[in-house]
């Protein structure tokens, strides 16, 4: 009988021309992280088809200077992530960019480098492990189970989803408590681990995730649930995990003195919408309208915050990554970067509530 080991061997070649067939492609990932021998030879294979190929005319000379800017290079020029439908497409990407910049900082490395909140290097990796934790739960820890929601996209309540986002009891939304308890649980337990050990559980669940049917049937993923506090298509879920992965990849970076570059623009503009999708009811239909322009590579696009029945009473343009950033909590709603036209206070209102929605 063939052993899990001899199919992945089997499969490699495969790997290496990026030919796999979705399913194959979480199996090979999970094995090459806790397989050395194959990992090794996944590598050697890979650079006997880049030889093959040839040079790229097209691509820059290679930057082997130390420091920030080599780094960006190498995240920009980095292996393919696996391949997804557009939804998951963001969160492939997004988790192979952290993995080169995690590739930066070897088991001798600066891992307790305060990074963010109380957090270290090694204890932002093991929150993003809680973090993704819903999801895979609900997809099924294997990356083959299935979607547990039969209520679809169409039939999920915007307003529900705006309670769900925004109820509290005293003061305090519930699954914030049960997301905070989380990932005190998990930092705590990684700590006893090694930072190597750590890495390769937020790996091999990532690569769950993005082997499930979810994550390549947009059909499947457009059926909604709620998962942190939040009601909405498994698709915008995997959104979610994309934005936090690069969020943390950041502040990562920012603690190490490396430039990690914004995803690539039609990902980053995916996160835009989506965050514009969480901030219109978060904000309720009776908010003073206010007229949101996102304008920056990839292109321009202007949505309505607010009520639709009075005229609008601000208009406020950001540039998508400092969008993302201030929803992301990354920057003050006073600082970030915006022009502002009209009502100050119907803008301000926008920025705040913007800001309020991080829960990274």
């Amino acid at each position: 009988m063939t052993s899990p080991h001899d199919e992945v061997r089997d499969l490699l070649g495969a790997w290496a021309l990026d030919a796999l067939m979705p399913g194959d492609e979480g199996i090979v990932v999970r094995h090459l992280g806790e397989c050395e021998h194959c990992a090794v030879e996944a590598v050697r294979l890979r650079a006997t088809v880049r030889h093959l190929d040839g040079p790229d005319a097209s691509a820059p000379e290679p930057d082997t200077t130390p420091g920030p800017h080599g780094l960006s290079l190498a995240l920009r020029s980095r292996a393919p992530a696996l391949r997804t439908a557009p939804h998951a497409a963001p969160y492939a990407a997004a988790v192979a960019g952290l993995q080169a910049l995690l590739a930066e900082v070897d088991e001798h490395g600066p891992w307790g480098t305060p990074v963010v909140h109380d957090w270290d290097v090694h204890d932002t990796v093991a929150h993003l492990v809680a973090a993704d934790e819903p999801l895979a739960r609900l997809l099924g820890r294997n990356g083959r189970g299935p979607v547990l929601p039969v209520e679809s996209a169409e039939s999920a309540d915007s307003a529900g989803s705006a309670a769900d986002c925004t109820s509290s009891v005293d003061g305090v939304s519930p699954w914030r408590v049960a997301w905070e308890k989380r990932t005190r649980e998990v930092i705590r337990r990684e700590r006893a681990r090694t930072p190597a050990q750590t890495v390769s559980t937020w790996r091999n669940q990532a690569a769950g995730l993005l082997s499930s049917r979810a994550a390549h049937d947009a059909e499947l993923a457009s059926r909604a649930t709620l998962l942190n506090g939040v009601r909405l298509p498994v698709a915008d879920h995997f959104l979610a995990r994309a934005f936090e992965a690069w969020v943390h990849a950041q502040d990562i970076g920012g603690a190490l003195d490396r430039v990690v570059p914004p995803p690539p623009a039609p990902h980053l503009w995916q996160l835009v919408r989506f965050a514009v999708r969480i901030l219109g009811p978060a904000l309720g239909p009776q908010a003073p309208p206010v007229a949101l322009t996102v304008a920056g590579e990839g292109g321009e696009t202007e949505w309505v915050l607010g009520s639709a029945d009075d005229p609008v009473r601000a208009e406020l343009v950001m540039d998508p990554v400092d969008f993302c950033m201030l929803v992301g909590g990354r920057r003050a709603p006073e600082r970030v970067p915006r022009g502002t036209t009209g009502d100050e206070s119907a803008a301000r209102r926008v920025l705040n509530r913007a800001a309020s929605l991080s829960w990274l």
